[in-house]
């Protein structure tokens, strides 16, 4: 498997959304010439959106999620940031911009209910997360 890079496109319609990315991250890792062991790091370069992994069977989850946040970080706070996104670069910083997943057999490694998501918290907004495989045993 490659150790190239790919850039996958992610358009919000909504301030504030959560998208599961999980199928478009597979079709990168099918894409690459043969299975294999190793991780994919995902990174998201937006200073108002995040990434997570938490359950994807249940679509209440990632509501009580974008909820909590909402009420741990309200949009209406009192902050210094002049642009008004104050607490969209805060819910950032909690849910981080990037992950590691173990991948084997050309798969994620992901729990039977985990998917990976990606989380707007300034749009709507046309945003970027890049996708690279490293592989566990490169040119072997």
């Amino acid at each position: 498997m490659s150790a190239g890079m790919t850039v996958l496109s992610v358009t919000t319609s909504k301030v504030e959304e959560v998208v599961d990315i999980t199928p478009l991250i597979r079709e990168v890792l099918s894409s690459l010439r043969e299975g294999g062991d190793g991780a994919v790091l995902l990174y998201c370069p937006h200073t108002t959106a995040g990434l997570f992994v938490n359950e994807g069977a249940d679509p209440d989850v990632a509501a009580d999620l974008a909820d909590a946040l909402g009420r741990l970080v309200p949009r209406d706070g009192t902050y210094r940031h002049a642009e008004g996104n104050a607490s969209a670069h805060i819910r950032s910083v909690l849910t981080g911009s990037s992950l590691a997943i173990p991948v084997t057999g050309g798969r994620m490694a992901l729990g039977t209910w985990q998917r990976v998501f990606f989380a707007e918290y300034d749009g709507p907004r046309k945003r970027q997360v890049y996708v690279q495989f490293l592989a566990a045993n490169p040119g072997a």
